[in-house]
Order: C-alpha cells, then sequence, then structure tokens
C-alpha cells in the first residue's frame, strides 16, 4: 500500500478561547486582559477576536524579562544596599 503525505497545517492565529489555552488561563482572564489592554496584542477578524500565535510567544518572553525572577538584572539582591541618612535634630 502506498503511503499518502499528509500535508502538516498549524494555523497562525488563535480565537480567545483556545488562545487562553495556549497560555494556561481561562478565557474569561484573558477576556479581561483584553478590555484592559493588558495581555497579549489581539485583533479582529471576520468579526471574531484573533490572536498570532508568534505574538503570543513574544508578550509571554516580555513578561519574563519584567519578572526580577527571571531577569538576573533586576534581582534586588545583586543592588548594592542603600545607605541610610542620618537626621540630626
Amino acid at each position: 500500500m502506498h503511503d499518502q503525505i499528509t500535508p502538516t497545517y498549524e494555523a497562525a492565529f488563535l480565537n480567545l478561547t483556545k488562545a487562553a489555552e495556549y497560555l494556561g488561563i481561562s478565557p474569561t482572564t484573558l477576556y479581561v486582559w483584553r478590555h484592559r489592554r493588558q495581555g497579549p496584542p489581539s485583533f479582529r477578524m471576520g468579526g471574531r477576536v484573533m490572536y498570532r500565535i508568534s505574538a503570543l510567544d513574544e508578550w509571554v518572553m516580555a513578561q519574563e524579562q519584567e519578572d526580577s525572577r527571571s531577569n538576573a538584572a533586576l534581582n534586588p539582591l545583586r543592588q548594592m544596599p542603600m545607605k541610610r541618612s542620618v537626621q540630626t535634630p
């Protein structure tokens, strides 16, 4: 029997529900973030809210870089302690 080669298809966009699943969060959280303009970038395509997978990945990486636990440069333990100012009465 001849093996048939089936093309692999990977969507470049996800709807809100699938994007929330991709990020591991609830659709409600993603919906709220969208309306507060806090979450990953989204757009409307044919009346549906869509997310580009590459934009989701970039947004996650940006969140990691802004978190001091993931970015050693932001770790407060790497900074020199501030000197206390002595106030005289």
